[in-house]
């Protein structure tokens, strides 16, 4: 005679959801961006030196032979330029990373947790855009040697512009991930895309007086919407002449109009937002 032993259920514990649940899971993966950052330092450094580079060498430089219309030092003038490029690379590699998880599965296995893609992906980029803000503290300390003021103030603009840009930039890395299968490709298209960026925003050259198809692709550029703001933070803390700040700092127009600061950040939010919601779209549950 057997004995027949029934098994008792296992009770199965509904996954908790809600907007609590989605923002744990974002705060999740950007934990994981930051404990990525703290074991690679060295990362930082080589992020930093072409900043470094652009601003010490090549604005010493250029700022023997620039007009810059009064008494502003170039170095000036051309650090709002650089703290885009300390987050410009920092970001964009940081969306591209997602190439890295795809090849070991570890974006599988996000994929496929009982979380939304935007709790994911939004992580992803929060994480990405505050490693990419942090880095730039560094050029921040920095800035009393190229004549920028120590202004509290000053600083907390910085820094907000700042993380918009890296925020804007790490979604656009993600959003090629999401197409790109391979990190050998990833890195070449990425140079491909941030680098037009990045000579194009403004950055390393004044906006005033350039030829009409130049003065177009600047304006279309989204990261010129971030350039632009933080140099006229900078100014506005500063006693510039009239003649040096309209011919450094000229207001951004379209068809005539006067773009003031204020939409121009809205601008650059706006852009983050769709290419966020457009990398979010663009990966699938399979990946």
């Amino acid at each position: 005679m057997t004995t027949r032993t029934d098994t008792p259920a296992v009770p199965i514990v509904p996954v908790a959801a809600g907007p609590a649940h989605e923002l744990r899971s974002a705060m999740m993966v950007w934990r994981r961006e930051m404990v990525r950052f703290r074991h690679d330092r060295a990362r930082m450094i080589v992020m930093l030196l072409q900043p470094l580079l652009f601003l010490f060498v090549m604005g010493t430089g250029l700022s023997s032979i620039v007009e810059t219309g009064g008494d502003v030092d170039f170095r000036t003038f051309l650090f709002p330029g650089v703290l885009a490029m300390s987050v410009l690379f920092s970001a964009a590699f940081a969306g591209v990373s997602l190439v890295w998880d795809r090849e070991f599965g570890f974006l599988r296995e996000m994929l496929v947790a009982p979380v939304s893609k935007f709790a994911i992906i939004g992580g992803k980029c929060l994480g990405g855009s505050t490693v990419a803000t942090l880095q730039s503290v560094v050029l921040l300390a920095l800035a009393g040697l190229v004549g920028v003021p120590y202004n509290p103030m000053l600083m907390i603009q910085l820094l907000g512009l700042l993380f918009v840009g890296a925020f804007m930039l790490t979604a656009l890395g993600v959003l090629l991930s999401a197409r790109i299968k391979q990190i050998q490709t990833a890195m070449p298209t990425s140079q491909l895309i941030i680098m037009p960026m990045m000579f194009l925003s403004g950055a390393l050259f004044p906006m005033a007086n350039l030829p009409d198809w130049l003065a177009v692709l600047t304006k279309l550029n989204p990261l010129t919407y971030v350039v632009q703001p933080m140099r006229a933070a900078i100014f506005d803390h500063m006693d510039v002449p009239d003649g040096a700040r309209e011919l450094l700092d000229p207001s951004i127009t379209w068809f005539g109009a006067t773009i003031p600061v204020g939409v121009q950040i809205l601008v650059a939010a706006g852009f983050a937002v769709a290419v966020l919601t457009a990398g979010v779209l663009a990966f699938k549950r399979t990946d």
